[in-house]
C-alpha cells in the first residue's frame, strides 16, 4: 500500500491506471485528486513543508487504519511538497475494495485525515506576501464522523 511524498508532479490518470491494472479481486476502485486552489485570484504559489520520514510514517498509519476498518485490498496515497502553482495536483488517494461503499468511505476517511492530521505545513504566497494556512473548523468537524 504505497505512500509517496514527493516534490515531482504526478499524472493522476496514469497513477490510477497503474493502481487498478489487472485487478480482478475487487469490485470498486475510488480515487480523488486534490489541486491547488486559488480562491481569489491572488495566489502565486502554495509552499508545502514536511519532515521526511515522519510524514510518510504518519500517513502509513492512516492507511493501515483505513485498510483494517474497510477491508481494503489496496490503497495509494501521493502527496506533494515544495512550491506548487494554482491548478497543479497536490495529492491523490486511491482505494480498492470488494464493494463501493468501503472504497468510498476509506477514501473519504483518508482525505479527511490528510487534510487535518498529516504533518504538512502550508504557506500561501501572493503578491502581498506569504501567510501560513491555519486549520479550518470545517476540516476539524469532518474528522468527527470517524
Amino acid at each position: 500500500m504505497p505512500v509517496r511524498v514527493q516534490a515531482e508532479p504526478f499524472d493522476a490518470g496514469a497513477e490510477l491506471n497503474a493502481f487498478s491494472a489487472g485487478r480482478t479481486d475487487v469490485g470498486a476502485v475510488v480515487s480523488f485528486t486534490g489541486v491547488v486552489r486559488d480562491t481569489d485570484g491572488n495566489l502565486t504559489e502554495m509552499v508545502i513543508e514536511h519532515y521526511p520520514g515522519m510524514t510518510e510514517k504518519a500517513i502509513g498509519g492512516m492507511v493501515d487504519e483505513a485498510t483494517k476498518r474497510w477491508a481494503l485490498a489496496d490503497a495509494l496515497v501521493i502527496h506533494r511538497h515544495g512550491p506548487l502553482r494554482p491548478g497543479e495536483p497536490i495529492m491523490m488517494v486511491a482505494t480498492a475494495a470488494a464493494h463501493r461503499a468501503a472504497a468510498f468511505a476509506a477514501a473519504d476517511f483518508l482525505m479527511d485525515y490528510l487534510k487535518s492530521r498529516a504533518p504538512f505545513w502550508k504557506k500561501e504566497v501572493t503578491g502581498k506576501g506569504a501567510d501560513w494556512v491555519v486549520a479550518k473548523d470545517a476540516d476539524e468537524d469532518s474528522l468527527k464522523r470517524w
